[in-house]
């Protein structure tokens, strides 16, 4: 089994190095896998996500990773469309998610100066106490990517604001998303990773 610091499950992202990278320089070893045996057994598990929901499922389901998530009881931390999976249903085709935080995702609703999808920096605003978030301030900026959030939920602990508030941070036992990208999101993404790495 994997003896690395974290195992990203291989969910068919083109951010999967990136995060490696990001790892590598906070110090940590990571394993890329979609081996539920190697995944059931990491010390951390990381859930990045891009593209569509529908997409990312049935990748999941194909890999027979589905119940697998589930049942971890190691810190997993899902990224974009990984924090969305661990949703209860997503909009984005009808898509039923891994049902782990309460809540559907929806599709953003453009205003005027903020077009669908958002992409770019935003601030968060912490709303509950979370380990995850141990040193960011309120104007520590991260970088967001996607056309589909989440409102607030009781497993919220940060919002961040795009015409309306949505979950930017979720954490439910054991089971942490972040809405931006922390290894793009330069010296506060690290202090997020930093602080995944020490729960």
């Amino acid at each position: 089994m994997s003896t690395a610091d974290v195992v990203i499950v291989d969910s068919g992202g083109a951010n999967l190095a990136s995060l490696g990278f990001a790892l590598q320089r906070l110090g940590a070893s990571s394993q890329v896998s979609a081996d539920a045996r190697v995944i059931g057994a990491a010390r951390r598990v990381m859930l990045p996500g891009v593209g569509a929901a529908q997409d990312a499922m049935a990748r999941l389901q194909a890999l027979q990773l589905v119940d697998c998530l589930r049942a971890l009881q190691q810190p997993l931390l899902g990224i974009c469309l990984g924090m969305q999976l661990l949703f209860s249903h997503s909009a984005e085709g009808a898509t039923d998610c891994l049902g782990i935080v309460a809540g559907t995702v929806q599709r953003l609703v453009p205003v005027s100066g903020r077009p669908v999808p958002h992409m770019g920096w935003n601030c968060c605003r912490q709303t509950a106490a979370d380990a995850l978030l141990h040193g960011i301030g309120a104007r520590d900026y991260f970088y967001f990517v996607h056309g589909y959030a989440a409102a607030s939920t009781a497993d919220t602990t940060a919002v961040a604001d795009y015409g309306s508030p949505f979950s930017a941070v979720v954490s439910h036992g054991n089971f942490h998303g972040v809405q931006f990208h922390p290894e793009r999101s330069s010296a506060p993404g690290a202090r997020v990773l930093a602080n995944f790495l020490a729960l």
